[in-house]
């Protein structure tokens, strides 16, 4: 498998990193998802899944609709382009002319000094402009990823940004469920038997932090004015 790092085009620029995964990206088009995602409702902790939530608070806007450049339209930009994962962790590389809806992904998962390969397939994503919530109606964007075949894991993974409409206050949320999947290699194996959960919860915790760091540096920074400069 090639390094990430952008190499040079043939005119000369630097190619994107992702055209590198370009043969990865159409094989796992036409692979399947690697669990029965249709019997969702019986996988429970009772039945050997892990189900886990996490949230995060970002910066808080006026109660309201989301402002055009406030929190929740910057967490949906850094959602948009799968900024948010430690890229020391998790760095994901796709074609971004696809629609969201029809993405199709191939994550470098980095553990001790090793790099895996697996695909993932983008769904459900919602756009909801008003969702009962816990404290009121939500304003609600994300979406979530399955597992195909070859992965160390079977599962979906959900990202979400809500903000109350009536007080203002934004999260971003990740819900996830999990099992283990088949692993060949006994190596790869006894690590992800004895790390994976680890590295699970360490995914979620550092995303939870870059994204709002992501999302306070993107509304806190300068905007350029118009003839600024000139």
């Amino acid at each position: 498998m090639p390094s990430p790092a952008a190499r040079p085009a043939p005119s000369g620029g630097t190619a994107p990193a992702w055209e590198q995964y370009r043969a990865q990206l159409e094989a796992y088009a036409h692979a399947k998802v690697n669990y029965d995602y249709e019997q969702v409702r019986e996988y429970t902790s009772a039945t050997g899944w892990r189900i886990d939530h996490y949230a995060t608070d970002l910066p808080a806007e006026a109660p309201g609709p989301p402002a055009a450049a406030g929190s929740f339209a910057a967490a949906q930009a850094v959602m948009r382009r799968y900024a948010f994962p430690p890229p020391d962790l998790i760095t994901g590389y796709f074609d971004p002319s696809q629609p969201l809806e029809k993405r199709i992904m191939v994550l470098r998962a980095h553990f001790l000094v090793f790099n895996f390969y697996f695909g993932v397939r983008v769904v459900d994503v919602i756009d909801e402009a008003s969702r009962p919530g816990p404290d009121g109606p939500e304003r609600v964007w994300g979406y979530g990823y399955r597992t195909l075949e070859g992965h160390f894991e079977k599962g979906q993974i959900n990202f979400s940004v809500h903000k109350n409409l009536g007080t203002g206050a934004v999260q971003f949320r990740i819900q996830a469920m999990s099992q283990p999947g088949h692993i060949r290699n006994p190596f790869y194996w006894l690590g992800f038997k004895l790390f994976g959960r680890r590295l699970q919860r360490r995914f979620a915790r550092q995303s939870l932090a870059r994204m709002r760091r992501l999302v306070t540096e993107e509304i806190t920074q300068p905007q350029t004015k118009p003839g600024a400069g000139s």
